[in-house]
């Protein structure tokens, strides 16, 4: 479940802190119960970010049909 304080992360926040996620990981040196952790947190961020992408997909969309208006208007 996403908590709040993720829900007002920016995209490039949320980036941010999963690329450092990522670094952690991939460097090891972690006990397991931390590895998890980090692996959650991970998820939950890769969440946001696909919300906002998602999102910006869904404006992108929006503005391109309006801007070439109803078919067969020309």
């Amino acid at each position: 479940m996403t908590s709040k304080t993720d829900e007002a992360l920016g995209y490039e926040q949320a980036r941010d802190e999963l690329i450092e996620v990522v670094r952690r990981l991939e460097a090891g040196g972690t006990t397991l119960e931390e590895s998890l952790a980090l692996w959650e947190r991970g998820e939950e961020l890769a969440k946001v970010c696909r919300r906002w992408l998602e999102g910006a997909r869904a404006r992108l969309d929006a503005a391109l049909a309006e801007e070439e208006g109803p078919a067969g208007s020309e």
